[in-house]
Parts: C-alpha cells; sequence; structure tokens
C-alpha cells in the first residue's frame, strides 16, 4: 500500500498559482499511491493567496473518480460575504473505506495568539494487510499549548480505537446504525503536526499510556533511514514562516507495521505548495 500525505496550502504554489491538477501530477509522479491525505484543503475562499474561492473538494472528486473522497471541516464558517467556508483535511482511497470518522482536537484558549480549529480525519481502510486506520491531521502553528494538547488528544484516539479492537462492542448485523464496525488496532498517523522531532509533541505522539493497551506509534522515517534525519518538508524555498528549513510533517506506524515499512521519502523538488509531500509505502 502506498500513501501520501501532503499540506498542498489550498494547492497553491510557490508562483503563488492555484492549481488542483498540479499537485495530482506531482503525486503521481511519486507513486501510484492508494491513499492519498491532504491538508489545508479550502471551500470558498477567495482571500487566500491565489484565490481558493470555489469548492475544492468538488473539484478533487472530479479528478479522482476511482477514489472515495473523505473531506473533515476544521473550519467551517459564514464568510464575509455570506458564503459558506470550509478549511480542514482530506482523505482520497481508492481502496474500500467501511468507514470514516471526523474528530475536533482540544483548542484552549490562548489569550491574544493567532489560531483556529484543527480537527483529525479517521478513515478505516481495507488493504491486503488487512483493516489499516489512516489518521490525518494539522495541528496548530502559532500556539505551543494548543498544539501540545492536540498532540496529547491523537495519542488519546489512538488508545480508543485500540480498545475499541480489543473489546469489541455487542455483534450487530441488523444494518441500522448500530451494526458492527471495523475496528483495527493498526493505524497510520501522518499530516503537519507543525512540531520538529526535537518538542515534547514528537515525544508525546510516540508515548502509549501502559494502562491503555494501545498499539505504540513510531515515526516510520527512522524505521527505514536509521539516524539519517528526515529531510525538512517546510520553509524549503519560502522563507516567510520562519529563516531555516524544518521537518514538521511526519508519517507515524503502529507497532506492528514496523516490521513491513518499505519505503519512505521526501520530495524535495517540487514547488507545488510551500510544504514537501511524504511517501510511506508498506509490503
Amino acid at each position: 500500500m502506498k500513501l501520501i500525505t501532503w499540506n498542498v496550502q489550498w494547492f497553491c504554489g510557490l508562483d503563488e498559482v492555484v492549481s488542483i491538477e498540479r499537485v495530482l501530477r506531482e503525486a503521481r509522479a511519486m507513486a501510484d499511491f492508494d491513499v492519498l491525505c491532504l491538508q489545508e484543503v479550502a471551500v470558498n475562499y477567495p482571500q487566500l493567496t491565489g484565490n481558493a474561492g470555489f469548492d475544492q473538494v468538488a473539484r478533487l472528486r472530479e479528478l479522482l473518480p476511482d477514489f472515495e473522497i473523505f473531506f473533515g471541516a476544521a473550519v467551517n464558517e459564514l464568510g464575509r460575504q455570506g458564503q459558506r467556508q470550509q478549511f480542514g483535511n482530506l482523505v482520497a482511497s481508492r481502496l474500500p473505506v467501511p468507514q470514516v470518522q471526523h474528530y475536533p482536537l482540544p483548542y484552549p484558549a490562548d489569550g491574544g495568539v493567532r489560531s483556529m480549529p484543527r480537527m483529525c480525519t479517521s478513515a478505516t481502510v481495507l488493504t491486503p494487510l488487512g483493516p489499516l486506520r489512516v489518521m490525518t491531521t494539522h495541528l496548530e502553528f502559532y500556539s505551543p499549548r494548543q498544539r501540545l494538547a492536540q498532540a496529547q488528544a491523537l495519542v488519546d484516539l489512538h488508545a480508543q480505537a485500540c480498545s475499541q479492537a480489543a473489546q469489541p462492542p455487542l455483534s450487530d448485523e441488523s444494518g441500522e446504525p448500530f451494526q458492527n464496525k471495523v475496528h483495527t488496532a493498526s493505524a497510520v498517523l501522518c499530516g503537519d503536526f507543525n512540531f520538529e522531532s526535537s518538542t515534547a509533541e514528537y515525544a508525546c505522539i510516540q508515548t502509549s499510556p501502559a494502562a491503555s493497551g494501545a498499539n505504540p506509534l513510531s515515526d516510520a522515517w527512522p524505521l527505514v533511514h536509521g539516524d539519517v534525519p528526515q529531510p525538512p518538508t517546510f520553509r524549503l524555498f519560502d522563507r516567510r514562516y520562519g529563516p531555516e528549513p524544518v521537518c514538521c510533517d511526519f508519517v507515524f506506524v503502529s507497532e506492528d507495521l514496523r516490521a513491513r515499512v518499505k519505503r519512505i521519502e521526501v520530495n524535495l523538488q517540487t514547488r507545488a505548495s510551500d510544504h514537501q509531500p511524504v511517501l510511506l509505502e508498506l509490503n
């Protein structure tokens, strides 16, 4: 299974041109992906650079007819001109997806600090390896307090899903909403975390409470590359948000998948967004 995660900055390249088609071409040049996880997908935000004043989710459905598209809006608001605006994360899968859940992440007050609501989309995908829970997210950039709370919430969500897999609900084949769900402890957590590998948030993601019975999460990069640091995924070409390139886009895998990580790569050439995409391949 091949997965690409990418903060696409509402599909706005460094040339300030918004192009969904270009992003998809660049992603397909990396791999014939089965799952595509995108952050910063916009609906009806003409004020954003390059003009994102259209429904990007609808356009993706047109351009990816063989994929199911699942969009989770972290921001869902009334625009200044009265239009409904949304901004969030998206999972596109050509593999069957028996269930999807969207989880708002903590948003503790941090007065005077710029911020927006954040969320996590979790899609259970039926892969040749078995059911796999793909979680994608985009954590707060400006508020360390909010970002740490959100990282802890991701760990808690994963632990909760692992507990459901270990202790499934009462069997129900009625076809009603209470019918059996596909629960799995196998997971990939990916996205733009807005933290670096030296931070408390990074350590938090990989620390599962001992009593939870969770399937611990690990950064997939060292599993393939050892001590070689992951290349920068942000500010590689665009330094508006800081002076130096940093790595803040990660892929974490559950313990049972560690031996299945065949490849993980960062595309260091594309300028189709202000972030670089990351490819994960499991065998």
